[in-house]
């Protein structure tokens, strides 16, 4: 029987994931502070750890540095209140192989998130990358079978960082938008061409062209509709001239990816579109 950890000092929430997880066949255990959740991870070795961030005695970060230290690469799925990018880099260098917003949590959800990591872990030495690949090829697959099978408003995030693309992938669908995730410059055109998309959330630094190029294609299109297409810049570059350069290839916001939440983020895209 597989041993799941759950490291979380919200007890109602604890519980309500220990029970679900225990009737679809899972051992589970929980602490409600990150000291006594790495006891529990030294004694009980579990196969994977489900874990906060703001805790007491020890928060998920400290947790999570102790292990990295130990060569101890058990799969953690990190439950937390926050969402910010810079909290994403964080996690991710400290070995997380996927996030979720407390907000945003749906209990099915996790369960198969459990299922898809362990059924990929059978053998204890796998490496996080390779879990990380297995989620996104999964995430791209649900994507793409999604393209086009709502009426919701259609947005194109182009994002070359999986974790990222994958919490404001929830936090919009949840707000009702339809959403194609692109991970590479060179097929963005032809993406915006194919899904008309009535905006664009565009990284700058991504694999074969970066976002300024990629704008400066937008904004000389000869299809006007994709011309005067509102383009929002999320980026991790902070500089002025960045800013600068961006508004005046035509973009109409630039956020920085540390100082916006996923919620922000919805609302910036909202007000652009007019929508409530």
């Amino acid at each position: 029987m597989k041993k799941i950890l759950i490291i979380e000092d919200e007890e109602v929430l604890a519980n309500v994931l220990s029970a679900k997880l225990t009737k679809v066949g899972y051992d589970v255990k929980i602490s409600v502070n990150g000291e006594d959740g790495l006891a529990k991870i030294n004694e009980w070795n579990p196969d994977i750890i489900l874990l906060d961030i703001i805790m007491p005695k020890m928060n998920g970060y400290e947790v999570m540095e102790n292990l990295q230290k130990k060569n101890n690469k058990i799969p953690i799925i990190i439950i937390s209140n926050s969402g910010q990018p810079v909290e994403l880099e964080k996690i991710k260098k400290l070995g997380a192989i996927d996030y979720m917003i407390k907000a945003q949590i749906d209990v099915e959800e996790i369960v198969e998130k459990v299922k898809n990591v362990l059924s990929e872990s059978e053998d204890i030495n796998i490496k996080k990358e390779e879990i990380s690949s297995v989620l996104s090829k999964s995430e791209d697959i649900n994507i793409k079978k999604e393209d086009g099978s709502n009426e919701g408003t259609k947005v194109l995030l182009v994002e070359d960082d999986s974790f990222l693309s994958n919490i404001l992938l929830k936090k919009l669908k949840i707000d009702g938008f339809n959403v194609f995730i692109v991970d590479d410059g060179a097929v963005v055109i032809k993406k915006i061409e194919e899904f008309a998309p009535l905006i664009v959330l565009l990284d700058i630094i991504l694999p074969s062209m970066n976002g300024f190029e990629i704008l400066e294609k937008i904004r000389s299109h000869q299809n006007n509709a994709i011309k005067n297409l509102p383009v929002i810049m999320l980026t991790n570059l902070g500089e002025e001239e960045d800013r600068k350069k961006a508004l005046s290839l035509g973009a109409n916001d630039f956020l920085i990816k540390a100082n916006f939440t996923a919620d922000e983020i919805a609302q910036k895209i909202k007000l652009q579109l007019n929508l409530k």
